[in-house]
């Protein structure tokens, strides 16, 4: 299985990793265990599920997933999107003629997760899985029953591939399907799920994932193909901020002619926000380099901002929560570099 051998003769230290997976999904029941790989086996041959990465499926169903970074043990994680089949056009896709399509996409995604695993023992060897429900639709009958056909096809093929289940953005109707899959999950598979009502999805991936791995569209600082901070010393800072309560953020500039960026993030909701430039000498005239503005959690994506200081000196970020009943908290990083 994806190229590990399945026999101890071979000598290869993968194959207890794999022959670990299909025994714990079944309880260590061994019988059970060895009848699951085999009907693995024969689903992937009849399924063709080894030469899946090299299909051609078009990119209809390309917005309802992707991989983005890795979770604080360092699993890759694959987030699921399904508010985009608010398009009519997808939906009728995903949930009709094309549904068989749709599948081998998403099995085609799963293979291409699972290549990112090195399935060695003591290395993270399994995904990390968010699942936004955020627009999701109305869980009608034929969405229920390709939901379960996706969700039998990856438990009964790729066991204990997935270390966590995360529900994000989840409608209170969903609660339903919730109910109707519990009859086909282990104990031991339910506890792999996290679900996490609207408005506290961003604190439940900062548990989980470091805020500069979480995509801006999630709350986090993670931009696909951003190299501003790659390979930086730009340690990721939570700051706290009670009730009633104003803070200010100071960052150095040591050296006149640096360049200074920062990002930041709220967390929880509204908060008022501006940033200045203090120089370090004395009677030095302070550069207001954002007017104070009210920010929400609800951004499209975090402050960014850049600022040449002629100057020795320091950006000073001020966060204003005392108009509000609610702890806050912000999350920064920045990045000086010299002239």
């Amino acid at each position: 299985l994806w190229g590990i051998p399945l026999l101890h003769t071979e000598g290869d230290e993968r194959t207890d990793v794999i022959l670990g997976k299909f025994l714990k999904a079944r309880d260590f029941k061994v019988s059970q265990a060895l009848a699951m790989l085999k009907n693995c086996v024969l689903w992937r041959k009849s399924f063709k599920a080894d030469e899946i990465l090299d299909e051609e499926l078009g990119a209809d169903f390309d917005g309802m997933a992707f991989m983005f970074g890795e979770d604080k043990e360092g699993h890759p994680v694959c987030y699921n999107v399904f508010g985009v089949l608010q398009d009519k056009d997808l939906y009728s896709k995903v949930f009709g003629d094309d549904a068989a399509r749709f599948l081998r996409w998403r099995v085609q995604l799963q293979e291409k997760g699972v290549k990112m695993l090195k399935l060695e023992p003591s290395t993270p060897n399994a995904l990390l899985q968010v699942i936004d429900l955020k627009n999701a639709p109305w869980p009608a009958k034929k969405v229920r029953s390709v939901l379960l056909k996706a969700i039998s096809l990856l438990q009964d093929n790729y066991p204990e591939l997935v270390i966590k289940n995360v529900f994000i953005n989840v409608p209170w109707y969903y609660s339903a399907v919730f109910s109707l899959l519990s009859p086909f999950l282990t104990q031991h598979q339910k506890n792999k799920f996290v679900v996490t009502r609207l408005g506290k999805s961003t604190e439940a991936l900062f548990k989980l994932i470091s805020p500069e791995k979480v995509p801006i569209q999630y709350g986090g600082l993670g931009r696909a193909g951003d190299d501003e901070f790659s390979g930086a010393d730009a340690p990721v800072t939570e700051l706290p901020i009670k009730a009633g309560e104003k803070k200010t953020v100071e960052l150095a500039v040591t050296t006149g002619g640096s360049s200074i960026t920062w990002d930041l993030v709220v967390v929880g909701s509204e908060v008022s926000y501006g940033a200045e430039f203090q120089p370090d000498q004395e009677g030095g005239y302070t550069t207001i380099i954002e007017k104070t503005k009210k920010i929400s959690a609800q951004l499209e994506e975090p402050i960014r901002n850049s600022f040449k200081a002629s100057e020795p000196g320091k950006v000073v970020l001020s966060i204003d929560n005392s108009l509000s009943k609610k702890k806050k908290s912000v999350v920064y990083r920045h990045i000086v570099k010299a002239a």
